[in-house]
């Protein structure tokens, strides 16, 4: 998926090289909002996700509770 984003902002390089300034924005963008979609699907996605512990996210009401 990485290739998806490189490929589209190295597209994005040559329009703007080549002078195609509006093309290469649209191309930036959707390289952006790649990016962030596949950072968003690594982190949050259940099965292949990152684990991060020190975010807990359960309730530990009767530990924080005296």
């Amino acid at each position: 998926m990485m290739v998806v984003v490189f490929a589209t902002m190295s597209l994005a390089l040559i329009c703007v090289w080549v002078g195609q300034r509006w093309l290469s924005v649209a191309l930036f963008a959707t390289s952006l909002g790649l990016a962030v979609g596949l950072f968003l699907w690594e982190i949050y996605d259940p099965g292949y996700g990152f684990r991060m512990p020190w975010i807990q996210t359960e309730s530990n009401a009767g530990s924080a509770r005296s």
